[in-house]
């Protein structure tokens, strides 16, 4: 059986690992599927439900990054420019999740049976789906730092 210490030696890389990994793949799945789908509404579709994966791989990632990080240091973890990274990543990934995209489901739905970018619907939709984007880059950009940094 691989002692504590082992054991937080592996999962912590592998955890950022996946979860960087994930961001900047999705984001280029993303791109590829309303490059080559002409239903746009479909490809919204799939990359929607993989930004969703990549939303629970970031909150689990992140959770446990965070309790490991404060297990091992305590409050000294606040000190750490690591540690602050992970805590940004992670309100970016909640706010996405649990904020952004309920909001964007409403729009949507409300826009029914028309498509919200062919609605009264469309600007609004636009912003917060521009805000959304933005939000995404930055964890994408964040996360590619704390790969670097963590080294």
């Amino acid at each position: 059986m691989a002692s504590k210490a082992g054991f937080t030696g592996w999962i912590t890389p592998v955890l950022l690992t996946l979860w960087v990994g994930a961001l900047w793949m999705t984001g280029i799945t993303a791109s590829v599927l309303f490059q080559n789908i002409v239903d746009r509404q479909l490809a919204g579709l799939v990359a929607g439900k993989l930004f969703t994966i990549v939303s629970y791989i970031g909150i689990g990632s992140g959770l446990w990054l965070l309790v490991q990080r404060l297990a091992a240091d305590g409050f000294s973890a606040f000190k750490q420019g690591l540690f602050w990274i992970v805590l940004i990543m992670w309100i970016l990934v909640l706010v996405g999740e649990f904020g952004i995209q309920p909001l964007l489901a409403q729009l949507k739905a409300s826009a029914l049976p028309k498509d919200v970018m062919q609605s009264v619907f469309a600007s609004r939709f636009k912003t917060w789906h521009g805000i959304a984007s933005v939000a995404y880059l930055a964890e994408c950009l964040l996360g590619l730092w704390l790969v670097i940094k963590s080294r």
